[in-house]
């Protein structure tokens, strides 16, 4: 996956701050435990605290030019502070800190007239600052009222950083800094959150925040900025931690060899299981094949191990069951068990896909020796609703464009879309079933070769639970000049009906599209976008 270059400079990181003279405000700003000293008495000053104890114990004494934005700064131990006044048109409610770095912060400020620069927070030991540009800024009538403002403006902020490491808990010294100069104070408690239940919180609210103007836009912009990237960075996090453990039981048939595996992932419905399986084991030479199935639901475990026992004792098939401890999502939880696949050709296929022709397991082997390998690398399938009707014959990329003054913006933004060919469309539609090279293919039917898949690196880990990864997995290979491939082989896809779909999953949706933006608007506009594409990669003629 390309590298983006669109928020890596905003990555929290964490850096030693050296001396550089003394400044007092921004001394007792750094140190909350001295600014309490000071009110108490203790010290006259903060230069005081510096010159008796503040220097030798290293603390940091001054930052030139203002503190550097989107970057935790180590300065000093923990400390104490006390609760100071606050100002009546601006106030910071939560401070969420998760044990492995994750930092949210939400509040609202009445910045219509004067506009909101940066949010910074000082603890005792680390500070940091958020850029406005990179907050979500939703509506907030209470905060309205407590201004009294009068119009549209939304007041509300929230924002995310991710630290990649452990942080002190303690009292936080909480600046507004608005466009004039103008310095808004609070001191806020910072609360512990479990690292998931934070990454939930985010996603939830990115689905159901009251945005000023099209909620899709606004949120899709303010992910753009900056959170949208800090997000996948902490999701791939929870991932690798979520894969690290997993629980694998093989149910097989002694001294089988299959050649072909199919990896399906589940989430929310152990059910669809022994349904899939029995639909396929109806196949004549399905005996070739071995099933992997993958649970990103715990609570699903004692299910899944009856099913998976069932229906390998009822129909002979080798199935291979892989249980994790929560949610690691599409990506991470078929790229693991393309790991404990027995062959060299990986079939992903969605739990609520089933066959459409009795010769389906036969005709994809014969594909493989038939087709030349530039073909067979990686390639897709009709697919169809159960009315008959295709839902997909391959993918392509459009443009949408989010207008900048929805977003209260000075420019127009761009942010691509996936869509299938033919959906919708007569099952029998000529054009639409021939074989050919398209941009993409959906991941609920993706055959792959496994040396091909690996080289590729498998599935994109940055996108969040699911969406835009089979897109991306194709625009990876195109790249590398062999695209995907539509096939005439035909299967039923229920789409939709094989999982659970909550708030979070919509919100992951939204940050995913984003993150693919960021990496492929380029490509696409060179050539890629609309249902004819040019790029010459996907010249026929050139296989």
């Amino acid at each position: 996956m390309k590298q983006r270059a669109a928020g890596k400079a905003n990555k929290a990181a964490m850096q030693p701050a050296p001396e550089q003279g003394f400044d007092e405000q921004t001394y007792l700003r750094l140190n909350p435990d001295v600014l309490m000293a000071v009110a108490e008495g203790k010290f006259q000053s903060g230069r005081e605290h510096y010159e008796h104890y503040g220097r030798a114990e290293g603390r940091l004494a001054t930052t030139p030019g203002g503190l550097p934005r989107d970057r935790i700064i180590i300065t000093a131990r923990p400390g104490q502070t006390q609760e100071v006044p606050r100002a009546p048109h601006a106030a910071v409610d939560y401070v969420y800190l998760s044990s492995a770095g994750g930092l949210y912060v939400s509040g609202w400020v009445d910045d219509s007239l004067d506009r909101l620069e940066t949010v910074e927070l000082y603890v005792a030991g680390w500070s940091v600052a958020f850029s406005a540009a990179g907050l979500v800024r939703v509506m907030r009538p209470d905060a309205d009222e407590v201004a009294k403002l009068r119009g549209t403006h939304a007041t509300g902020f929230w924002g995310f950083i991710y630290a990649a490491q452990r942080l002190p808990l303690g009292k936080c010294n909480a600046v507004l800094r608005l466009k004039s100069g103008v310095e808004l104070a609070f001191i806020a408690t910072i609360a512990p959150m479990d690292d998931m239940a934070l990454r939930d919180l985010m996603l939830k609210g990115i689905t159901t925040a009251p945005y000023l103007g099209p909620r899709y836009f606004a949120a899709s912009a303010a992910l753009g900025e900056m959170i949208g990237e800090q997000l996948a960075d902490f999701n791939r996090m929870l991932t690798r931690r979520a894969v690290s453990a997993p629980y694998v039981e093989r149910f097989h048939q002694p001294g089988r060899t299959p050649k072909a595996s199919i990896i399906v992932c589940l989430y929310g419905k152990p059910d669809y299981l022994p349904l899939q399986i029995a639909l396929f084991a109806r196949q004549a030479g399905m005996e070739a094949y071995e099933f992997i199935y993958v649970s990103n639901s715990p609570e699903m475990a004692e299910a899944m191990q009856r099913c998976a026992r069932i229906a390998h004792l009822t129909y002979g098939l080798d199935i291979t069951l892989i249980l994790l401890s929560t949610n690691a999502g599409f990506a991470a939880a078929n790229n693991l068990a393309a790991t404990h696949a027995r062959t060299g050709r990986l079939l992903f296929v969605n739990p609520d896909v089933f066959p459409k022709e009795e010769e389906f397991a036969r005709r994809h082997l014969a594909l493989l020796q038939d087709w030349p390998t530039v073909r067979t690398d990686l390639f897709g399938a009709a697919l169809y609703y159960d009315d008959g009707t295709l839902m997909h014959g391959g993918m392509y990329l459009e443009a949408d464009t989010l207008p900048g003054f929805a977003l209260g913006r000075k420019q127009d933004s761009t942010i691509l879309r996936v869509e299938h060919y033919g959906k919708g469309a007569p099952g029998e539609e000529p054009d639409l079933l021939r074989c050919r090279p398209v941009p993409a293919v959906t991941g609920a039917f993706i055959s792959t070769e496994r040396g091909w898949f690996e080289t590729l690196d498998g599935f994109s880990e940055d996108y969040i639970f699911g969406h835009y990864e089979d897109a991306d997995l194709c625009l990876r290979a195109l790249e590398a000049g062999r695209p995907a491939w539509m096939t005439d082989l035909r299967l039923y896809h229920l789409e939709g009906k094989g999982g659970v779909h909550l708030a979070l999953h919509e919100g992951a949706a939204t940050v995913n599209r984003v993150l693919f933006t960021n990496s492929w608007l380029e490509l696409a506009e060179g050539g890629l976008l609309g249902v004819a594409p040019e790029h010459p990669a996907l010249r026929e003629t050139a296989s």
